[in-house]
């Protein structure tokens, strides 16, 4: 991937949005830093749902198909093993400082997992906020996303960002960590251009022939 960014739109659907966000309002939040890494823990000023709730676990689950679903996400990212999902909530004046996510996360049934990729799934409607941007700081490309409730931006998990100040308005996301079956971020960008011209192609021998590249690919780079 370049360690770029990339903006998925629509994966959920308003419907689904609104639900999420009307759940979210009757499930228990607590304070974020209890699951801050220790250096992190003094830069986050944020709300997250408890993740033991049955709600919350029900929600993170339909993040989880959505974002499976999507076919962009899964060419892009290849996941084999996911971190549990958090709900994270800014309300004005809240903040989450510059700092990098951690390298090993614990998945779903309390295993290391290798944190190749994060992503932030917004929930709330940029017109319902103020401030709360996803900026990533710390190179040429400083860059921060406010997009539609919905969507979701990937980024490789090493890299430095923060939540800027929300001065208005509540914040909604999810946010995630996922191992993917392709340790290497360039070898994880050849195959996503691959799987691009791949779907440009309507069969015949063209399409049969990127599918063996693709598929020995997978077998030479591939790891669980």
């Amino acid at each position: 991937m370049r360690d770029r960014m990339m903006v998925l739109d629509d994966v959920l659907s308003p419907v689904e949005v609104t639900r999420i966000r009307e759940s979210l309002a009757h499930v228990p939040f607590r304070d974020g830093r209890l699951t801050a890494g220790a250096a992190a823990r003094s830069v986050k000023a944020n709300e997250q749902a408890d993740g033991s709730d049955p709600e919350v676990v029900a929600l993170a689950r339909l993040i989880r198909i959505a974002l499976e679903r999507h076919p962009t996400f899964y060419a892009l990212v290849r996941p084999v093993r996911w971190s549990n999902l958090m709900f994270s909530r800014y309300g004005s004046g809240h903040r989450y400082g510059a700092h990098t996510d951690d390298a090993s996360m614990l998945d779903e049934h309390g295993w290391p997992l290798r944190t190749d990729l994060s992503f932030t799934l917004f929930l709330s409607d940029p017109n319902d906020y103020e401030g709360g941007a996803l900026r990533f700081v710390g190179d040429a490309s400083d860059r921060s996303f406010r997009p539609a409730a919905g969507s979701a931006v990937i980024y490789p998990t090493g890299v430095l960002h923060e939540v800027t100040p929300v001065t208005r308005g509540v914040r909604l996301a999810c946010v995630g960590w996922v191992q993917s079956l392709i340790r290497r971020a360039d070898q994880r960008d050849v195959l996503f251009d691959l799987e691009r011209v791949r779907s440009t192609l309507s069969g015949g021998d063209a399409q049969l022939q990127l599918d063996k590249a693709i598929g020995n690919l997978l077998r030479m780079w591939g790891e669980s």
